[in-house]
């Protein structure tokens, strides 16, 4: 049998895979793209979303990203509308929480809606312990 020559191993070997995380440039809208947030999920790579223009619409997940990114009830997303269906959209990044709040740091959305609703039960909890123990 040959000798092993290589730095092997299962550890090393995984942590070839996840290279360093680096800070991605933010996809900011354009025309006829706008932000939203997903309401429900409704399957069939489709879901429905509140946009920013105040108006809800039947968002399709496209096959590059169908198995390469989750999509979760309450992400915020980027849609491309259609010109011929204003009921319609193409969904064509999902924004991690990360994104979301540089977002809303440079004013692209706004503050309350870029969280989950677990963060802002979350955030409500905290609020209301100091609340109580100020009252004491």
């Amino acid at each position: 049998m040959p000798k092993n020559k290589g730095k092997g191993g299962k550890g090393w070997k995984r942590g070839k895979k996840h290279p360093e995380i680096q800070e991605k440039n933010l996809n900011i809208k354009e025309d006829l793209e706008e932000y939203a947030k997903v309401i429900k999920l409704l399957g069939n790579c489709r879901l429905t979303a509140n946009c920013y223009d105040d108006k809800e619409r039947l968002c399709i997940i496209p096959g590059k990203l169908r198995k390469r990114v989750w999509i979760n009830q309450g992400d915020i997303i980027l849609i491309s509308l259609r010109s011929y269906q204003d009921s319609k959209a193409d969904v064509i990044h999902v924004y991690s929480a990360d994104e979301a709040r540089r977002l809303m740091k440079i004013g692209e959305i706004p503050f309350d809606e870029y969280m989950n609703e677990s963060e802002i039960k979350e955030t409500e909890d905290i609020f209301v312990n100091e609340d109580d123990e100020n009252k004491l």
